[in-house]
């Protein structure tokens, strides 16, 4: 017998409210027992490692907060709450070794299936550092990827900021998105519920709390393909979003900076060990397309009505390689005057077939 949608949800709300049982146990338990067999074993009280106070709790949880929950999903056609068995729940966050039962979300729940790329850094973030994260994040969704940060002061702020210029962005919270912490973005995640997702593992009515922030970098990470720290003391949560990344088996990127600026040591120190070091998106882009799958690069491929005939000059979209190409090659190769071939680039610029980088243009696109 088909179990209604509401009667489905209060059933994983129970569980993940199950106290003295972790995340790690409940996972198991729902690995190892089939969703249509679950409930019928809590029943007799044969769920392995539970004892009889656990499944009476599982059984009779708080009413009253579940209801709650409840009405603020049903409060607004943007509130989900996404199951880890449901199909909306993205895969790349599934496969983590401690993944959340519950994903709340205000917003488009699809955007956690597109490419993503983490940006994090200081709270206490530099001019520079912001003015850096916000171009990067605008280049970056420009080009087809999500902006996943964590929706603080400094560098997370930035980022969204710059990501909503030209499309969508993640928020990952660390509080129940019935609040916004810190406060003073309210605003902004507004702008992001309409333009994007705002996610939290915590019920609605659950406020911020020191110890919620680090459970929420191992979400930011596991959503994303590769994680660039842009500023980071030795102290800063956002190493721990680095280590997290590389315990997931993500990229970590890490943007260098003057050995005086106390902001670039976490930077500089995530280098040493490993982490690759961007100075440009580009960096970012040509380490990471070879490892998206084929569905991953064509959802990062935007539609277009153009095709390269319909270029002035298609030829010269061929004298573009993937990587970097000096505009003088360019020039060698389509034998196009040189006025010709910056006029033609730029507007391919505008048009998403190559961007300009460090030492000329790089092909975004096209055979």
């Amino acid at each position: 017998m088909a179990v209604a949608k509401s009667d489905l949800l209060t059933r994983w709300l129970a569980l993940d409210a199950l106290s003295g049982v972790g995340l790690v146990r409940k996972l198991a338990l729902v690995e190892a027992i089939p969703w249509s067999q679950f409930w019928e074993r809590a029943k007799r009280g044969r769920l392995p490692g539970l004892s009889e106070a656990q499944h009476r709790a599982l059984l009779e949880p708080d009413q009253a907060a579940i209801q709650r929950t409840l009405s603020w999903l049903n409060s607004n056609p943007q509130h989900h709450i996404i199951p880890l068995t449901d199909s909306r729940y993205p895969p790349s966050l599934r496969n983590i070794a401690d993944p959340p039962l519950l994903l709340f979300v205000a917003g488009d729940p699809d955007l956690l299936h597109r490419p993503a790329l983490a940006m994090v850094g200081s709270r206490n973030a530099s001019l520079a550092g912001r003015q850096l994260a916000q171009q990067w994040a605008r280049t970056l969704t420009e080009l087809g990827w999500t902006i996943v940060s964590g929706l603080a002061e400094g560098i997370d702020g930035a980022a969204h900021q710059g990501a909503l210029e030209q499309g969508q962005t993640v928020s990952v919270e660390g509080c129940g998105l019935g609040s916004v912490y810190p406060a003073r973005h309210r605003a902004l995640a507004q702008s992001i519920t309409q333009n994007g997702a705002r996610v939290s593992e915590f019920w609605p009515g659950v406020g911020a709390r020191r110890s919620h922030f680090p459970r929420r970098n191992r979400i930011v990470s596991g959503l994303s393909q590769g994680v660039i720290v842009v500023e980071a003391g030795l102290r800063s949560g956002s190493l721990i979003t680095a280590r997290l990344a590389a315990e997931q088996g993500r990229e970590v990127f890490a943007v260098p900076g003057s050995v005086l600026d106390p902001n670039r040591i976490g930077c500089h120190q995530l280098i040493q060990q490993g982490a690759k070091l961007a100075s440009d998106p580009v960096d970012i882009i040509e380490e990471l397309l070879l490892q998206l799958s084929t569905d991953a690069l064509n959802a990062l491929i935007r539609p277009t009505t153009m095709d390269v005939e319909s270029l002035p000059v298609p030829a010269l979209l061929d004298s573009v390689d993937y990587d970097a190409t000096p505009v003088d090659d360019v020039v060698a190769r389509s034998q196009l005057p040189v006025d010709v071939v910056l006029e033609q680039l730029t507007e391919m610029e505008l048009d998403g077939w190559v961007a300009a980088v460090p030492g000329g243009y790089v092909r975004l696109r096209g055979k």
